[in-house]
C-alpha cells in the first residue's frame, strides 16, 4: 500500500497505529516504518540496531508541538513578506477584499479595531489561540463585548489558552460571564502564538513578539492551514471541565516541574521558558527553585548538570 507524502507534524492513520503498536510492543522493525516514514521524521521513533522504538507520549506531544510550531513560523514569515511587498491592499472602505490580500495593522487599538470590523462578517466559526491567561481587564472586557454578539447570531467558538488560565481570576471570571453562550474552551500544557481565525476565510496573526502589529490574511488557503493546526491542538488540549493529569516524580517534582527542566537543559532562559508555558518569569523562577531543592543543587550550573544526568527530563 502507498504512503501519501505529508508533513511530518501531521502523522497519518497507519502512523498513528504503527506508532500504537510500537508502544504495546516496545519496539517493531525498522522495516516496519516504510509504511508510514513519518513516523521517523517526527522522530515518534528511533533507530535501535534493527529495530525502531517509540518516544514516550509526553515527549512524542512536545516534538509534535515543535514541529507544527515551526511550520505556523514559516507561513507567518511568508506572511510578513507579502505585507511588506504588498503594503495595505485592502480597499479604503473596509470589509473583506474580494482577492486574496494581507494587511499590516500597527497599534493595540487599531488592531481591535480592524478585528472588531472583520468580526461583524463572522457567520458560522470562531477560533481563537491565546497564549497568556492573565492578561488586563480590559482586553476580556473587550473580548465579552465581542463574544455576546456573535453568540446571539448562531457562531460556533473555540478558544484555547495554556493550563495556566485556569488559576487567572481575569480568565475565570470572563468565562463566567460567557458561559452561557456556549464558548467551548481547552487548554494547553504549552503556549502557542495567538492567532484569529473567521470562518476559515480570515486571519489574525501577531507580526511581532509583542502584539503591537498584526496581519490580517484574506487567504482561504492560509487561513485552512491555520484552523487545520488549530484543530490539531485542540484534540491534543484538555476540555475546561475536565481535570489535568497530575505527574509528580518520586523527588516530588511536578509536571510543570519537568517540563521547565528539559526547556533549562535545552539551554532556555527563563523569560523563554515563562513565556512558553503561559506564567510569569516570577512564577518560572520559583520552580526553578523547588528543582534545585529538590535535587540539592546549590547553583544554576550545578542544577543543569544534575538534571542532565538524573534522566528526569526524558520523561518532561
Amino acid at each position: 500500500m502507498g504512503h501519501s507524502p505529508h508533513p511530518a507534524s501531521r502523522i497519518c492513520t497507519t502512523g498513528r497505529k504503527l506508532y500504537a503498536q510500537a508502544l504495546r510492543a516496545g519496539s517493531i522493525a525498522a522495516t516496519g516504518s516504510e509504511a508510514a516514514p513519518c513516523l521517523v521524521e517526527s522522530g515518534l521513533l528511533r533507530r535501535d540496531g534493527d529495530r525502531l522504538v517509540p518516544a514516550p507520549p509526553t515527549e512524542a506531544m512536545g516534538q509534535l508541538f515543535a514541529l507544527v510550531t515551526k511550520e505556523i513560523g514559516g507561513y507567518r514569515d511568508l506572511a510578513l513578506t507579502l505585507a511588506g511587498s504588498v503594503g495595505q491592499s485592502a480597499p479604503s472602505g473596509g470589509g473583506t477584499a474580494a482577492e486574496p490580500s494581507v494587511m499590516l495593522w500597527e497599534g493595540k487599538e487599531q488592531i481591535d479595531a480592524e478585528l472588531v470590523r472583520a468580526l461583524q462578517g463572522c457567520a458560522d466559526e470562531l477560533l481563537t489561540a491565546q497564549p497568556m491567561g492573565n492578561r488586563p481587564a480590559w482586553v476580556y472586557e473587550a473580548a465579552v463585548q465581542r463574544v455576546l454578539p456573535l453568540a446571539e447570531r448562531g457562531v460556533r467558538i473555540r478558544s484555547l489558552y495554556s493550563h495556566t488560565a485556569r488559576h487567572t481570576t481575569q480568565t475565570l471570571d470572563y468565562l463566567a460571564r460567557v458561559g452561557h453562550t456556549g464558548l467551548e474552551v481547552r487548554t494547553l500544557a504549552e503556549n502557542i502564538e495567538r492567532t484569529i481565525i473567521i470562518d476559515r476565510e480570515v486571519a489574525f496573526i501577531p507580526a511581532q513578539a509583542d502584539n503591537a502589529v498584526a496581519i490580517e490574511v484574506h487567504h482561504r488557503g492560509v487561513a485552512w492551514y491555520l484552523a487545520a493546526t488549530f484543530d490539531h491542538f485542540w484534540h491534543l488540549a484538555t476540555p475546561w471541565g475536565e481535570d489535568i493529569a497530575a505527574q509528580v516524580t518520586p523527588e516530588g517534582i511536578t509536571g510543570v516541574q519537568l517540563k521547565i527542566a528539559r526547556l533549562l537543559v535545552e539551554g532556555h532562559l527563563d523569560e523563554a521558558i515563562a513565556r512558553r508555558l503561559g506564567m510569569n518569569v516570577r512564577t518560572c523562577r520559583a520552580h526553578i527553585a523547588r528543582l534545585g531543592a529538590a535535587l540539592g543543587s546549590d547553583s544554576r550550573v550545578q542544577l543543569g548538570f544534575l538534571l542532565a544526568r538524573s534522566g528526569i527530563v526524558d520523561e518532561a
